[in-house]
């Protein structure tokens, strides 16, 4: 039997999608949210860290002298915008790039197969689909915005409440939107680029619903790996626009300039090999976890 080709792909129902991207969203928070701020604070320091007391002021900041506990406990700074940020992700993200693979499939899977051939049509379409889901991403930048200045600057807050934050603060919650659909857009196109590569030239699976575990888990090794090593350098000014005080804004361009002048080009990779080893692990295990349950789900559903 022929490989399925770029112009057909086995469904899942968008229900299935949505439980097992909720569920892996879920699941990453409450297992990674302390990796996550901790990855943050590095890639938001602008000075060098030289000695072991540097580098716990810088990750516990003010707990940085105080007990194992209350070390551990800062660690979980805005966690309810995490909370909604992070679900509402995992569930945008991989539910939703099923569906625009469905969509490319049906009107231009044709088009990916005849320029690229069966199998490589087939793994760039659902690149495609992850890159196009990734700039759609930016609809949800508020809530990153203020989970990241909780976790780096909580200072910017100043007593302020949610509500009143985006009354006083509006479209400026969107501040680096460009930069994150900069970011995005190649970081997407690699995770799921790379888990479809994987899958299809490795493993040789002609449905990728019907990997295993283990074929589930090394494609999301190679597409997170690849996702942050492509998206390294724009992540890093992403998270630096939008650290920043409310009333001190800067923009990606000064913030691009005064890294290069000021820290040099390794500047644009803070924070990579943490991420790699902390945030690595987060964005694999999510991945994992959602096209795992996305057909365990939907065989469920389905009665299978």
């Amino acid at each position: 039997m022929s490989p399925p080709s770029a112009s057909h792909v086995d469904k899942e129902s968008n229900f299935a999608r949505l439980l097992g991207s909720g569920s892996a969203g879920i699941s990453e928070l409450a297992v990674f949210h302390p990796v996550d701020t901790i990855a943050k604070r590095l890639m938001s320091n602008e000075s060098k860290v030289n000695s072991v007391a540097k580098f716990n002021a810088v990750i516990f900041k003010d707990k940085a002298n105080a007990s194992f506990g209350k070390k551990f406990v800062s660690l979980f700074p805005g966690l309810g915008y995490a909370a909604g940020y992070k679900v509402l992700q995992r569930i945008y993200k991989y539910g939703g790039q099923p569906v625009a693979r469905d969509y490319l499939t049906q009107h231009y899977g044709s088009n990916f197969e005849a320029a690229f051939g069966k199998k490589t049509g087939k793994a760039l379409l659902a690149s495609t689909a992850g890159s196009l889901i990734g700039i759609g991403e930016i609809i949800l930048l508020p809530l990153d915005v203020l989970k990241i200045k909780r976790q780096t600057n909580p200072e910017a807050f100043r007593g302020r409440g949610v509500l009143k934050i985006v009354r006083d603060e509006g479209f400026g919650l969107y501040r680096g939107w460009g930069w994150t659909a900069a970011r995005n857009a190649p970081g997407s196109f690699a995770l799921f680029g790379g888990s479809a590569f994987t899958k299809e030239y490795v493993f040789g699976l002609q449905d990728y619903n019907k990997a295993s575990w283990f074929q589930n888990f090394i494609a999301s090794i190679a597409g997170s790996s690849a996702s942050l090593i492509v998206s390294a350098p724009l992540d890093v000014i992403k998270t630096r626009i939008q650290n920043k005080n409310f009333d001190n804004p800067e923009s990606g361009i000064r913030i691009l300039t005064k890294m290069a002048r000021n820290e040099g080009v390794s500047a644009f990779f803070k924070g990579l090999v943490p991420k790699l080893l902390m945030t690595g692990p987060k964005l694999t295990f999510s991945f994992w976890l959602a096209q795992t349950l996305i057909p365990a789900f939907d065989n469920i559903l389905a009665g299978r």
